[in-house]
């Protein structure tokens, strides 16, 4: 009798493969191409394939788990790979140490360093120390030095108070304080000569121990962006990433939303996992630039208005129904520790102003960080770019027509033109992800990332150059603009003509792009006329969104004048491809530019500049928010941008 077969879906890498019952994690997890450490072979004595099970049916924990992993892991309800049979369609999330290779994370995007200005200054005092014949508080006669320095109302909260006596004692009574606004949030050991980089001699990985250090991080529907930055050069001391673990339990904003409706304690769960994986990075960047986290006083955290409402604990049943209203739309500022981030005792979390309900604080950012603002009014001055974008040069410029976007399952879209901000978002879904394609996956080693089509001859490029095992979101417009550019595919999205990799198969027609001989997984990778349907349901909302704002301005496309492109996604694609199939409009290239993650550029912005995040209440104020679900060309417009070319 023949097995019956399951899908295993594999989070954060995105990929899915069909296997017969009974087939174990780690070898569904290598038909699919992705290889996780098993350093024993799979024989369940390493502990080092550990995965986290989010739903379905796996057989039962063996006594080799209850052995190997740890009491931690068994509360959690981890597995081990090779020991966990697949007993129905399962979906499991695969944390990053169990990766034999990372995944790629966008980090880098331009930088345009802003006038320093943080929130969190740096101030040295020195305490005359207690003897019998004054017998003064810690406290007191530390309020009797600062007043001799003019900051003699200044407030020190419960945690930061308690650790004044053996900072003052193990630094023979001189500190240094970080001040913010009227509170300490840090007591730190002196500078020694002036000089922190002289410092090694309090801890072996410690070089520099009195440097005031903040923590700026993009929290991406799909991946995290971490950055550590030193607050009074401005400088990005480490920088890291990793994927949001909430994948595991929703490949999209409205997924997620639902999670954490309909799941007893789903908000906290969703919560509690990005903030553990936040403390880790914290982690790798503290260990990178050898500083402690007494250092790091302030964070700056951006994302989308469902992201960030997941990451405050905040309310997001609202964000799933109409009208789409956003909890707080406010910048929001509070202690670190109120949402389990470890920094300094006193830290806080700084977090931009949301525009809508799904254009939210990341898209500010990503406005600052690609350098759209510079200094004065906003008002008086809307689409002011502070200095180019290329790396060469930093003249200075004024564009009165801008269209900026940064791609993703949610794609927020703004247009600055006569004076006036207009922005909306539109539902453009994971597929520029690798989701909902049949062969797609999450950019990682292996992916199909560049595709060309000449005559009779299919080349295929993956990221790190080894053999294909899936193809992820550049990969695919790629191969849909070269499909057009052959008249392989036509204005509809059908698959046509002759070609000896297309064929007929599975009630359908296919395009094979590498044959199972050479590729990764022993199958062959194609794209389906489903997949191309899933790339037009999503460059149609993106082209549709951008029309729709050119008419709310009553302009067109050639007015545009700069198109900005930012994102992870927005950094690899082909601008060629993405104007062949009809996402963007057929510009000048001179006037596209890709920017990398500039809302993680515009988060190390507002940690280090006051200016900045007056800059981002001013945008807040002034945006034209543009509702596509209500407007009344929007479906018209969207379904004329769903054609091809």
């Amino acid at each position: 009798m023949t097995k019956p077969t399951y899908e295993v879906t594999l989070q954060p890498i995105g990929r899915r493969i069909e296997v017969p019952a009974g087939t174990n994690l780690l070898d569904a997890a290598r038909l699919a191409g992705v290889e996780l450490v098993a350093i024993c072979g799979g024989e369940g004595v390493c502990g080092s394939c550990r995965v986290h099970p989010v739903s379905g049916q796996l057989s039962p924990r063996t006594l080799t788990e209850e052995a190997e992993l740890s009491d931690d892991d068994l509360a959690a309800g981890d597995r081990l790979a090779c020991q966990a049979e697949v007993l129905s369609d399962v979906r499991v999330g695969i944390p990053p140490e169990s990766f034999t290779t990372p995944q790629r994370l966008q980090l880098e995007g331009q930088e345009i360093p802003p006038a320093l200005d943080p929130v969190v200054i740096p101030l040295e005092v020195e305490v005359l120390p207690p003897s019998l014949g004054d017998l003064r508080s810690d406290l007191t006669r530390l309020r009797a030095s600062l007043a001799g320095l003019g900051h003699a109302d200044l407030h020190f909260g419960l945690e930061v108070a308690a650790d004044l006596p053996e900072k003052l004692r193990a630094n023979n009574w001189r500190v240094r304080l970080a001040i913010r606004g009227d509170e300490v949030v840090a007591i730190l050991p002196p500078p020694i000569a002036d000089d922190c980089s002289q410092i090694t001699n309090h801890c072996s990985l410690i070089t520099d121990h009195c440097s005031l250090y903040g923590l700026a991080v993009d929290i991406g529907t799909t991946k995290l962006a971490a950055y550590l930055v030193n607050l009074e050069s401005g400088e990005t001391a480490a920088k890291t990433g990793a994927m949001n673990p909430q994948i595991a339990y929703g490949e999209d904003l409205i997924s997620r939303i639902a999670y954490a409706n309909d799941h007893p304690d789903g908000a906290q769960m969703l919560q509690g996992k990005l903030v553990e994986t936040l403390n880790h990075l914290m982690d790798e960047l503290c260990a990178e630039a050898k500083v402690s986290r007494a250092q790091v006083v302030e964070a700056v955290i951006v994302g989308n208005t469902a992201m960030h409402h997941l990451f405050v604990g905040l309310p997001v049943k609202q964000l799933g129904e109409a009208p789409y209203v956003a909890a707080v739309g406010e910048a929001m500022e509070f202690p670190a520790s109120q949402v389990g981030l470890r920094l300094a005792v006193g830290a806080y979390v700084y977090l931009p102003p949301n525009l809508a309900g799904y254009v939210g604080a990341d898209h500010v950012s990503m406005l600052l960080g690609a350098g759209l603002f510079g200094s004065g009014d906003f008002a008086k001055h809307p689409g002011r770019v502070s200095r180019s974008f290329t790396a060469e040069a930093v003249t200075t410029s004024v564009h009165k027509t801008i269209v900026a976007l940064d791609i993703g399952t949610n794609t927020e879209i703004s247009l600055f033109h006569a004076g006036k901000h207009y922005s909306c978002s539109c539902a453009s879904g994971p597929a520029f992800e690798g989701a909902h394609i049949a062969d797609g996956m999450r950019a990682a080693p292996g992916a199909i990332e560049r595709v060309r089509i000449k005559g009779g001859e299919v080349k295929v490029h993956t990221i790190g150059g080894g053999a294909p095992v899936g193809i992820c979101g550049s990969g695919i417009l790629d191969v849909v603009a070269e499909l057009l550019g052959a008249g392989l595919l036509d204005k509809r999205g059908v698959l046509k003509g002759n070609h000896p990799n297309l064929r007929v198969a599975n009630n359908g027609i296919e395009f094979i792009l590498t044959p199972a001989e050479r590729s990764g997984i022993g199958g062959e990778i194609k794209i389906t006329r489903q997949d191309v349907n899933e790339i037009q349901l999503a460059k149609g909302a993106i082209r549709a969104g951008i029309e729709i704002l050119l008419k709310e301005a009553g302009i067109e496309d050639q007015d545009i004048e700069l198109f900005v492109v930012a994102g992870a996604f927005g950094t690899y694609l082909d601008l060629q491809s993405a104007i062949r199939i009809g996402m963007f409009p057929d510009l000048p290239r001179p006037r596209f530019k890709q920017v990398g993650n500039a809302a993680g550029g515009g988060a190390r912005k507002l940690l280090v500049s006051k200016e900045q995040r007056r800059l981002a209440d001013e945008i807040a104020r002034e945006v034209n928010y543009v509702e596509l679900a209500v407007h009344p060309d929007f479906m018209k417009v969207y379904i004329k941008a769903l054609a091809f070319g």
